[in-house]
């Protein structure tokens, strides 16, 4: 995950170290939002299974780093489009050249898996799959890769489980849904922040089908650790505020109030949804893990080797499965949703 806090706009770089550290020290402020939106009549939907959802993660976690180049990176697209293609999924490959900081080139690749393609009424459900190809806010080893189990596999991991789940239900969401996942977006510099979201940015300006617009679109995020909450970061407020509160009322509605927090931040978060919204022109939510006690935002595992299975925990995976079934279950009905 490469994620970098703003004071002002950007336009489509990111700023210097020196900012990202001086941010990172609760330079911000947590506003307490007003009530949420009135009650929202939830309709049925099928229940997200956390139990396989950690499995997903485990998968990847057994292939190692999934780093640009490497064989761990190979082996996790293989299983990202055969599990796509076994719940029935279209499923296409974007390849696309990525040119890291660090002047290296890579091939890369944005995998789509796409749900009722004839549907007009799409979602965009999204979360970045590669790893971190060193672990710069370790205290150790800092020069190898990190393994990834919530920055990088569990929004993946939600995302399968969630095809999963609209597989093998009776009734199906009458919408389109594309799962993308995006590559190369944390392969950024640590020292000048360079070089992040690159699958995201090349995708927004080369989208996998001529015209492709959706209704709206989430980026899931490091979204696994026990420790991590969630609340409304300012980007996915500017540009896609009415979905935001509504995931967030249904969230609350479904008893997740203590994890979808009612907190607006004072940080603005460079991540894939960043160029989704201002390029792809996609409203786009996203749902990232906040740590409170933690004077880098992010969860304590960010970009350490601390980021493993033991800190991940079922009962986030459920919140935010859960949440985002409901979500689509409720904007796949006939009538009007958002």
């Amino acid at each position: 995950m490469s994620f970098f806090y703003f004071f002002e706009k950007i336009l489509f770089r990111i700023l210097l170290c020196a900012m990202l550290i001086s941010c990172g020290k609760n330079n911000g402020t947590l506003v307490e939002e007003n009530e949420l939106p009135t009650t929202i009549q939830l309709v049925k939907a099928p229940v997200f299974n956390e139990n396989s959802a950690y499995k997903f993660i485990e998968s990847q976690i057994q292939l190692g780093p999934r780093v640009l180049g490497t064989n761990g990176h190979m082996a996790c697209s293989h299983l990202i489009t055969d599990s796509l293609k076994s719940y029935g999924l279209e499923v296409s490959i974007q390849n696309f050249e990525a040119e890291v900081f660090t002047g290296e080139k890579f091939q890369a690749k944005n995998i789509i898996g796409v749900y009722n393609p004839q549907a007009k009424k799409r979602l965009l459900l999204s979360a970045h799959w590669d790893t971190r190809p060193f672990a710069d806010q370790d205290t150790e080893n800092k020069e190898t890769p990190i393994v990834g189990a919530n920055d990088g596999a569990s929004g993946v991991a939600v995302l399968l489980e969630l095809a999963k789940t609209i597989h093998m239900a009776e009734d199906k969401p009458e919408i389109g849904i594309d799962f993308i996942f995006f590559d190369a977006e944390d392969f950024g510099s640590p020292e000048t922040g360079e070089g992040y979201c690159l699958g995201s940015h090349y995708w927004s300006k080369n989208k996998h089908k001529a015209n492709y617009q959706a209704y709206f679109g989430v980026l899931l995020d490091m979204v696994g650790d026990g420790e991590s909450h969630f609340i409304k970061e300012p980007i996915s407020e500017k540009y896609a505020g009415k979905v935001l509160d509504k995931i967030w009322a249904i969230a609350a509605q479904l008893g997740y109030e203590d994890v979808f927090l009612k907190k607006s931040s004072g940080y603005e978060i460079f991540d894939d949804h960043y160029y989704l919204n201002t390029v792809a022109q996609i409203p786009t939510v996203d749902i990232i893990g906040f740590n409170p006690v933690n004077d880098n935002y992010f969860p304590k595992t960010w970009h350490t080797h601390h980021d493993d299975l033991d800190h991940i925990d079922k009962s986030r995976l459920k919140a935010v499965g859960q949440t985002m079934i409901q979500v689509i279950y409720q904007e796949g009905q006939k009538e009007k949703g958002i």
